[in-house]
């Protein structure tokens, strides 16, 4: 087993040494991603989106649990019933993606600029793990940016919208907006604005 791939321990990512590691990670994953943030804030210039961030924050979510960390995948995966675009195709969508987000940085109001970047990147799938947190924590990224401050409750906003009994809301906004149609990102936009709006109230 090497020590960069964890997974392969017995009993894979149920092992307690597993999920010990995949603990301490979501705090230097938190960490990093309120620094970039407060370097955003305080920045003159409105942030420019790209690969390499998203790929550093998927690192620091699951540094020495998969050997790719950080990196794109490189053969299919499945996410219950759906399956991702073929891993060719990643590096392509991706940089598709961070463009989309830059041309519409300064027109786009926070909530449906953020819900896309996290629909999208949940929809790529561009991680061999990691996907949700990589995806929450841009989301995450965006929002703050956009709204010129951390949201009081931020980390119990993320929190809410992966589990609890609003997963399921989520799950199935995430697949409305795979279906596509006009209000793709409807049900999406509506759960974050409710969840911003209950975890402001503690």
């Amino acid at each position: 087993m090497s020590i960069a791939n964890l997974s392969e321990l017995p009993g894979g990512e149920d092992n307690p040494l597993y999920q010990h590691l995949k603990a301490e990670n979501y705090g230097r994953h938190y960490d990093f991603m309120n620094s970039t943030i407060q370097i955003a804030l305080d920045h003159p210039h409105p942030p420019r989106l790209s690969q390499s961030f998203i790929k550093n924050l998927n690192c620091h979510a699951i540094a020495g649990l998969h050997e790719d960390a950080g990196q794109y995948r490189k053969y299919p995966v499945y996410v219950g019933t759906y399956r991702p675009p073929a891993s060719g195709y990643v590096p392509m969508l991706m940089e598709e993606f961070v463009v989309q987000i830059n041309d519409f940085w300064e027109t786009s109001t926070p909530i449906p600029l953020s819900c896309f970047a996290l629909w999208r990147i949940n929809n790529i799938h561009p991680f061999v793990n990691g996907n949700g947190r990589t995806a929450r924590a841009v989301f995450y990224f965006i929002l703050c940016t956009k709204i010129g401050g951390f949201l009081p409750e931020g980390p119990k906003l993320l929190e809410s919208l992966s589990t609890g009994h609003n997963r399921t809301r989520y799950v199935k906004a995430l697949k409305n907006a795979d279906a596509g149609g006009d209000n793709y990102l409807g049900p999406l936009t509506e759960l974050v604005a409710e969840l911003i709006q209950t975890t402001s109230e503690f």
